[in-house]
This record gives C-alpha cells, sequence and structure tokens, in this order.
C-alpha cells in the first residue's frame, strides 16, 4: 500500500491544542488517500475498505500525520461505523499508552 505524500496534506498544525475535538467525513474506499480542509471542514479520503476497523485505523493514521502527532494521541470518540467522525487530540491518553 503506497504511503500519501506530505503535499496531500493541508497543515493542521494549528489545529493541536489538549483537548481539541476534530470532525470528520470519510470516504473509505476512495481512489487515493487524502486529507481536505474546506470551510472548517474536514475531509478525509482513505483506499481502505469500512471492514473491521481498518478504514478507522487508516483515517486515525491520516489525521496524526496531517496534524503532526502520534496516532495514538487520538481518540475516536464518536462514528466508528459512520462516515461522520469526531476525534479528540488527548496527550494524556498519549502518556498512559506509553
Amino acid at each position: 500500500m503506497a504511503r500519501a505524500k506530505s503535499r496531500d496534506f493541508p497543515d493542521l498544525a494549528h489545529l493541536v491544542v489538549e483537548g481539541a475535538e476534530f470532525a470528520v467525513r470519510v470516504t473509505p474506499g476512495a481512489a487515493r488517500k487524502a486529507v481536505v480542509e474546506r470551510d472548517g471542514v474536514l475531509r478525509i479520503t482513505v483506499t481502505a475498505a469500512p471492514e473491521n476497523g481498518k478504514a478507522n485505523a487508516a483515517v486515525t493514521q491520516l489525521l496524526a500525520r496531517a496534524l503532526g502527532v502520534a496516532p495514538s494521541a487520538l481518540t475516536l470518540l464518536r462514528g466508528e461505523t459512520s462516515r461522520e467522525k469526531l476525534f479528540r487530540y488527548d496527550v494524556e491518553a498519549l502518556r498512559r499508552r506509553r
């Protein structure tokens, strides 16, 4: 599986604040991976199929790369089986996992 180029991601580092929540619209099974921020809405497309959590894992990885944080610092709060997902950036969760 090819790794998405960093130039395909917007710079979302300004959004990284402890406890920040990110609403994301996901399109699984897309032709390519991408993160797009348009009018304050994050849209993520992944090539992974929405089965057995593969698409959720791919979305977490891409969102973490776009934010410049570790994937383990992101927690999926809502939308495990939905296209509309809500993630939270939680440094404490990262510390507890170590």
